[in-house]
């Protein structure tokens, strides 16, 4: 992975004749799934699945997204 990668932006649904969505957002993204992508990758890194040219830019990411899970594991912990 780079990050010359950009996540496209997700599209609003399409209103039906009475104003709501047409359907509901594809998927929802909460804390758990979260902590749960944290422990694919521990995982994912644990049985050699990255090449090691991907190893930086999984590595930020790991780093990002654990720093990220405890700011608010700190902030629910108030």
């Amino acid at each position: 992975m780079t990050d010359e990668t950009q996540v496209e932006q997700q599209q609003p649904a399409p209103a039906t004749a009475e104003g709501a969505p047409a359907e509901q957002a594809a998927a929802e993204l909460n804390i758990s799934d979260l902590m749960a992508l944290k422990t694919i990758v521990e995982v994912a890194s644990q049985r050699g699945a990255f090449k090691a040219n991907e190893l930086e830019g999984v590595g930020k990411t790991y780093n990002k997204l654990s720093n990220f899970l405890d700011t608010v594991a700190k902030r629910e912990a108030k």
